[in-house]
């Protein structure tokens, strides 16, 4: 394991791996009820350089409570790659070209990855 693995410092590991909960780099997951909405949404990000990536997944159901009732309709997710430094301009993007009155946006940095992969984020990210 690479220098300062596992002790919160950073690091690489053995196959090149990224060890920090610092590598800069965070997936953001948002929804929505139509593909071709995900899409847009997706490339968009893309486009903008807001996102090295975007994933629609197949549909998945969600259930919640909204305005008092409980509700369950189909919905695509999307989640997108991008940077610690980019991710505020991501969420803003996101809630002027959502449809929702109330997006589901959700960021999680991630703690370890590909160096290579987390390196390709960084740069199809920068404006």
């Amino acid at each position: 394991m690479g220098t300062g693995a596992g002790d919160g410092t950073g690091g690489k590991g053995e196959d090149g791996a990224e060890l920090s909960a610092a590598s800069g780099v965070w997936t953001v997951l948002t929804t929505t009820d139509a593909a071709l909405k995900a899409q847009l949404l997706a490339r968009g990000a893309v486009d903008a350089r807001l996102a090295a990536c975007a994933q629609i997944s197949a549909p998945v159901t969600s259930v919640y409570r909204w305005e008092g009732k409980l509700e369950t309709s189909e919905e695509w997710q999307i989640l997108f790659k991008t940077t610690a430094e980019r991710y505020p301009h991501l969420q803003e993007w996101l809630q002027e070209a959502h449809d929702y009155d109330t997006p589901e946006i959700i960021a999680t940095p991630v703690a370890a990855g590909s160096a290579a992969y987390l390196d390709w984020v960084r740069r199809e990210t920068t404006p």
